[in-house]
């Protein structure tokens, strides 16, 4: 391990010798003095070098001269992408725009030089910059959403841990479907057929019933949905958690409050100032609770703002996602919505239903900024009840034994939720597509990188 310095630590730094690596920026060379922006995981410094563009007579065979030649050209050879390190005197000067300090050059290493042409620009289309991922990512932007990530997954790593659930990582490879068989993706297995998970939905309510209490997971999921749209993907992560001892799916979505209030405050208090800077825009911490209206309200608070949900199947479509949100900001002042009480007929078998309606679930979605970000729910925990209910929704029991065998030898009332990561990371920073909030999108026509 070298003794480099971070680019973020070196105003902290007095005067004197420095070690910094990273890759070139850009370069100004000009005849008398070399500019040269660096920048490493943590930020960007100038580094300045006297030109010596040659030697004369007197300094043939001065080792020092030939040395300050050598950086010379090898600064106007430099490609923007190159990786260097640099040894030089660290100095603070106000009059510097790039953070008040600059390195001027001792030494330069080209660690790894870079092609010259660079196969993506700032107005590449987004398709090309995926095209180009590696390279997209070297962007201030692009690095902020993903310690944005690390610090809210952190923040609710805290609350989880802090309430004593454990944290699980569920199998991918599945013998049978565990919601819809439509979106499953097929794989081959040895002698027969495997599927991937669509959601560790069947194994965190099996931690339910060995007694676990409450269980957390953060982990790809699968769906074979041949969608285009800038808010799906075939592999995503999900955040999932699920808890015992319940009395309602009320008690869920105190929790999915909890941490996504943790979570924005995290972020908020870590990295405003960055996201202000590089993405225009002041995060918003949410109050508790957030509004909750049952799904038949919604609706009519929809129509009555003159749009009327064409679906026959019960359920939200985006702009009434949208609409509903809209009002919520109007009325609630509030980014979040959740949207209780979905018909049983859109909704999984294994959700429980109303005591005094059986059309109706103790369900929910929860809509950020006009987008469903997440799903929760009650389960059914009684056994008889849950086997007529994949009945109703045209399932054969026989196919889920594994699953029901979990509720022949007792579970407690228990619910949770699934929700998606780089949903929630495209909303709260106001971006266009998962696809930047994604480190590798994975999508119907994207494989590569």
């Amino acid at each position: 391990m070298n003794n480099r310095t971070l680019v973020k630590n070196l105003a902290a730094l007095p005067d004197g010798p420095v070690t910094v690596s990273g890759w070139v920026e850009t370069v100004r060379d000009q005849k008398k003095v070399q500019f040269v922006i660096l920048r490493d995981e943590s930020g960007a410094v100038q580094l300045v070098n006297p030109a010596t563009r040659e030697l004369d007579e007197t300094q043939q065979g001065d080792a020092e001269a030939s040395a300050r030649l050598a950086t010379t050209e090898a600064i106007s050879a430099l490609a923007h992408g190159s990786f260097i390190t640099v040894t030089g005197e660290l100095k603070h000067d106000e009059r510097v725009k790039l953070g008040g300090i600059e390195v001027k050059l001792a030494t330069l290493d080209v660690v790894a030089a870079a092609n010259p042409e660079t196969p993506i620009a700032a107005d590449s289309s987004l398709d090309k910059r995926m095209d180009w991922r590696f390279l997209d990512l070297r962007h201030p932007k692009q690095n902020l959403i993903f310690r944005i990530q690390t610090t809210f997954l952190h923040a609710l790593r805290g609350v989880w841990v802090e309430k004593g659930l454990i944290e699980i990582q569920t199998p991918k490879l599945m013998a049978s479907a565990s919601e819809s068989r439509a979106e499953l993706f097929e794989v081959d297995y040895f002698e027969g057929k495997a599927y991937l998970a669509q959601s560790p939905q069947f194994f965190k309510q099996m931690a339910q019933a060995a007694g676990f209490g409450g269980v957390f997971e953060v982990g790809p999921a699968f769906r074979a949905d041949p969608s285009f749209t800038s808010r799906h993907a075939t592999e995503f992560t999900s955040i999932d958690t699920e808890i015992s001892w319940i009395e309602s799916h009320d008690d869920v979505m105190a929790l999915h409050e909890e941490l996504m209030v943790a979570g924005f405050q995290a972020v908020v208090d870590k990295h405003g100032a960055e996201i202000q800077e590089l993405f225009g825009l002041e995060i918003q911490v949410p109050s508790r609770p957030f509004p909750r209206i049952p799904l038949a309200e919604a609706k009519q608070i929809v129509a009555d703002r003159g749009y009327v949900i064409p679906r026959a199947d019960d359920d939200m479509d985006p702009e009434g996602e949208r609409q509903i949100s809209a009002y919520v900001k109007e009325t609630y002042g509030h980014d979040f919505v959740f949207l209780t009480d979905y018909a049983a007929s859109i909704r999984p078998f294994y959700h429980m239903r109303h005591a005094d309606d059986s059309s109706l679930t103790n369900s929910y979605d929860l809509i950020y900024n006009g987008v469903e970000i997440s799903t929760g729910a009650q389960r059914e925990h009684r056994i008889d009840v849950l086997v007529e209910q994949a009945r109703d929704k045209g399932m054969d029991p026989e196919e889920l034994e594994f699953y029901l065998d979990f509720f022949r030898y007792g579970v407690p009332p228990h619910g949770g939720f699934g929700m998606g990561l780089a949903r929630v990371l495209m909303l709260m920073l106001d971006e266009h597509s998962i696809r930047e909030t994604t480190y590798l999108f994975r999508g119907p026509t994207r494989l590569l990188p």
